[in-house]
C-alpha cells in the first residue's frame, strides 16, 4: 500500500463522516443497503418456500405423476378400474428418478352426523401408501394401519371434523351412491383414527382417507383392481421429463398426468411469484445503487482538495479513484452486514413461531413458509457487490477531470 492511499484511507474513515456534511447521506446510502438486503432475503425465502410448500402438499394428495385410465382423467374420483398387475408395479424400475409408487382408489360420498352432513371423497389406500407426505400434517390421534385385515379407521381434517362436530374415536356413517340411481345408497360406518391439518383448503374440504378394500367391494372389483397409480418422484424440477418417460413405458390403454398438468391453474399461479421475486430483487438493486452513487459523488466533491493535494504529490488518477472505491466499498458491506443480520434474524423467527399467518384458502397455507438457503443468501450479496462496485466506477470518474491546481484552490 503506497503512501498517499494509506493516508487518504486515514482521512475517509467512518469516524470522519460523523463530523461531515456528509453524514446523512452516508447514513442513508448505508440504510438503503441494509433494506433492500432485507427485502431481497425476506422475498425469495418466502416466495421460494411459498412454492416449495405448495407443491409438497399437491403431491401429498396426488403423487407427482398420476397414471389411471383415460376414462378417469376428467374426475377426481374412480370410473374404471385398472389392474395392479402391471410391469412397473410396486417397483417403477425402467424410468430412473422414480421414488415411489402406490395403488389408490376414490369415490364420491356423503358423511351424515346427527347435527350436520358434508360432501366428501373417499381416497382408499394399502399398505404401500407413502404415510411420510401426510404424517406431516397429523394434528391428533395416529395413522391408520391397513397392513392386516380390512377395518373402520380412517383421517380426516380438521375443517371436516370442525364442521362435523367430529373428533378422533368417533364414528360416522358415510353413504356412497351407487351408479344405478334406483338403487339404496351402500352405507360405511368408519372410525376417525387420526386427524390433519394440511392448510390447502380445496384438500382439506374434500379428502378423507380410508382403506382402499372399502373401494373395491363397493364397486364389487377384485382384489387386483385399483383406480389408479401415484408415482413420487426425487426430483421435482425434472417432472415433466420423468412423466413423459413413465408414459412411455406404461401401456397404451393406460394415461399418465403430471401434477402440473392437473393442476396448472396452482402452478402458473405460483410462477408469477418467479416475476415478482426479479422485480424486487432488480428494484432494491437499483435503490442501493443510486444511494450509493450520490453518496459517492458526495464524498469526492466533500474531498476535492485533498484530491488535489494527493494528484499533487504525485498519485495517479486510479489511485485516487481507488482511495474512494474502497470506501465505498466499506460502507457496502456495513449495509449488507447490518442488512443479512436482520433479514436472517425476521426468518428464523418466522421459521419457528411463524408469527405472519396467511389465509389458507387464497395461499393454500396456514403462514408464511420460509426457505432459508446459505447458497442464495451468499448469491444475493455478491450479486449487490458485483452490480454496486462496477456502477460505482462511473462517478470516481469524475476524479480524472479534477484539475490539482484548482482542487487545491477549491473551498
Amino acid at each position: 500500500m503506497n503512501l498517499e492511499y494509506f493516508i487518504a484511507k486515514r482521512l475517509i474513515t467512518a469516524k470522519d463522516y460523523k463530523s461531515s456534511i456528509s453524514a446523512p447521506i452516508i447514513k442513508i446510502a448505508i440504510s438503503a443497503i441494509a433494506i433492500g438486503m432485507i427485502m431481497m432475503i425476506v422475498s425469495v425465502a418466502t416466495g421460494i418456500g411459498l412454492q416449495q410448500k405448495i407443491r409438497e402438499k399437491v403431491s401429498a394428495f396426488n403423487g407427482h405423476i398420476i397414471i389411471s385410465n383415460y376414462d378417469n382423467n376428467q374426475s377426481e374420483v374412480t370410473l374404471v378400474s385398472i389392474s395392479k398387475k402391471q410391469d412397473f408395479y410396486p417397483k417403477f424400475t425402467s424410468v430412473p428418478g422414480v421414488e415411489h409408487i402406490q395403488a389408490i382408489a376414490s369415490k364420491a360420498g356423503i358423511i351424515r352426523t346427527e347435527t350436520a352432513f358434508e360432501g366428501i371423497i373417499f381416497k382408499g389406500v394399502g399398505n404401500d401408501y407413502k404415510w411420510d407426505n401426510i404424517k406431516e400434517y397429523l394434528v391428533s390421534g395416529k395413522l391408520p394401519d391397513y397392513s392386516k385385515n380390512v377395518n373402520q379407521e380412517v383421517l380426516i381434517s380438521q375443517f371436516l371434523a370442525n364442521r362435523l362436530n367430529l373428533k378422533v374415536g368417533d364414528l360416522f356413517n358415510t353413504f356412497f351412491i351407487k351408479e344405478d340411481q334406483n338403487r339404496l345408497p351402500n352405507i360405511r360406518r368408519f372410525k376417525i383414527t387420526g386427524i390433519f391439518n394440511s392448510g390447502f383448503q380445496e384438500f382439506d374440504a374434500t379428502y378423507i382417507i380410508g382403506d382402499i378394500r372399502h373401494m373395491q367391494r363397493i364397486n364389487k372389483w377384485a382384489p387386483d383392481q385399483i383406480g389408479a397409480f401415484e408415482v413420487f418422484v426425487d426430483d421435482f424440477n425434472a417432472i415433466e421429463s420423468t412423466g413423459e418417460q413413465v408414459y412411455a413405458q406404461t401401456s397404451s390403454t393406460l394415461d399418465t398426468k403430471t401434477i402440473i398438468e392437473k393442476y396448472s391453474y396452482i402452478f402458473e399461479w405460483l410462477q408469477l411469484f418467479d416475476f415478482n421475486i426479479i422485480v424486487i430483487l432488480v428494484v432494491m438493486i437499483l435503490v442501493a445503487t443510486i444511494n450509493m452513487v450520490v453518496a459517492l459523488l458526495v464524498l469526492i466533491l466533500e474531498r476535492t482538495q485533498m484530491i488535489g493535494i494527493l494528484k499533487a504529490l504525485g498519485a495517479n488518477n486510479w489511485s485516487v479513484r481507488k482511495i474512494f472505491l474502497y470506501n465505498a466499498f466499506y460502507l457496502i458491506v456495513r449495509g449488507l452486514f447490518w442488512g443479512n443480520l436482520i433479514g436472517i434474524s425476521l426468518l428464523l423467527i418466522q421459521q419457528q413461531f411463524g408469527i405472519i399467518q396467511l389465509p389458507p384458502e387464497n395461499y393454500y397455507v396456514n403462514q408464511a413458509p420460509v426457505y432459508l438457503n446459505w447458497g442464495y443468501i451468499l448469491l444475493l450479496n455478491l450479486l449487490t457487490v458485483t452490480v454496486c462496485f462496477l456502477v460505482l466506477l462511473i462517478p470516481s470518474y469524475i476524479i480524472t477531470k479534477i484539475s490539482p491546481v484548482k482542487a487545491i484552490r477549491f473551498d
